[in-house]
């Protein structure tokens, strides 16, 4: 449509070019003495714009001519704009495929740009730590450390590098040049805690781990795993004396005294430095909120001394939970452990012997038949305690 209505145009202008030229009858004189030239308006007027059209083009032609090596420096800078992308896609999907080598050889093309360097620099790093080439990893970074705009990223880069190469304190560095600058988003929290948990730096660990759960960043399973980790390294170090695993518990907050595993794993550090008393209630507090048989086996091993009130008030407890749990054989075998040291020999044989009939586990079941040697060897039934010790050394061998 267009077309046909520049044609429809274009003839009648030329109608009315012809038509008012047909009819001028005027003429133009040019007087150059001694000469005198005369032609007709209408061949002025075609030689004129002639003469418009040769100076047209020939201004054009010279504007072309001095833009040139501008425009060639252009279709240079384009080129080297669509190899130097081309690269960053290439160097990008090669990391991707986990093609290390050509990942970093796309990135030193994509690097020849300078637009795409910082990443490039990034894409080639990680490409040669995959390839354990730590060296061109650490040029790669080094390439881009004073680029402020890729400061995060690099950052970022290096913490997840250095805590995958195994170097918490270097990686930790770089965590705190991070934090440094304001940044402290929850992907920058989750490498902090790798490299802290590889520093053994377990104070902090629990810290990172709290933050990570409030935010709901980190798996259940994990949380609860990281946490038993960290609880078992602070609790179970050789160097705590009564004191200093006191301090340690005083800092555990009380929701995390309640979960099974770390009160199990407390008392039995208590229990490890005669802090009988303080184990027993750990356990005490522990069993009411959540039953697990581990802190049950922790309260057995906090058993008082022989006529102790202590002693008298665990076997109250024990068998007020086994009205409530008559199955439990872990609680039965507590109960009659405690009632064998309290001698009551009568109560210790049910119990050892109820919890001897509902074991499951070949370690309660020699130290059921262990504990009903020991008591047939109190009472001086010597024929009963050499059977249940010989059953118990058939137990420790199956």
């Amino acid at each position: 449509m267009r077309l046909l209505l520049w044609l429809v145009a274009l003839m009648a202008a030329a109608i009315g070019i012809a038509v008012t030229a047909r009819f001028n009858p005027g003429n133009v004189v040019l007087f150059y003495p001694p000469h005198r030239l005369d032609m007709s308006l209408n061949l002025f007027v075609v030689l004129l714009v002639l003469l418009f059209a040769l100076v047209y083009v020939l201004v054009r032609t010279l504007k072309s001519t001095l833009k040139m090596p501008e425009r060639v420096a252009a279709y240079r800078q384009r080129k080297r704009e669509r190899e130097g992308n081309k690269g960053l896609r290439d160097a990008l999907k090669a990391l991707f495929e986990g093609r290390f080598g050509h990942a970093e050889k796309a990135a030193m093309r994509a690097a020849e740009l300078p637009e795409n360097a910082g990443l490039a620099a990034l894409i080639g790093a990680r490409a040669a730590h995959r390839m354990r080439e730590p060296s061109r990893r650490d040029a790669w970074l080094a390439g881009i450390a004073h680029d402020n705009a890729l400061k995060t990223a690099r950052l970022m880069t290096v913490t997840e590098l250095l805590v995958d190469d195994h170097q918490p304190e270097a990686a930790l560095e770089a965590v705190a040049e991070l934090n440094a600058s304001g940044q402290r988003h929850i992907h920058a929290l989750q490498w902090s805690m790798k490299a802290h948990q590889q520093a053994r730096n377990w104070p902090e660990v629990l810290r990172l781990v709290r933050i990570l759960d409030k935010r709901k960043a980190l798996h259940p399973a994990l949380s609860t795993r990281l946490r038993e980790l960290a609880y078992e390294a602070l609790l179970g170090e050789q160097g705590h004396d009564a004191e200093s695993i006191r301090r340690v518990w005083a800092g555990v907050p009380p929701a995390d005294r309640q979960v099974p595993y770390i009160a199990a794993r407390a008392a039995n550090a208590f229990n490890a430095r005669g802090l009988h008393d303080e184990a027993r209630a750990i356990a005490e507090d522990a069993l009411k909120a959540n039953w697990d048989e581990r802190v049950v086996r922790a309260y057995r091993e906090a058993a008082g001394p022989a006529g102790s009130p202590s002693l008298l008030v665990q076997i109250e407890h024990c068998e007020t939970w086994l009205k409530e749990r008559p199955l439990d054989a872990e609680l039965a075998l507590t109960l009659g452990s405690l009632c064998l040291r309290q001698k009551l020999w009568g109560k210790a044989q049910r119990y050892l012997e109820q919890a001897l009939s509902d074991a499951t586990e070949a370690a309660m079941v020699r130290e059921a038949h262990l504990k009903l040697a020991q008591m047939h060897e109190a009472l001086g039934q010597e024929q009963e305690a050499a059977n249940h010790y010989r059953q118990c050394a058939l137990a420790s061998i199956l």
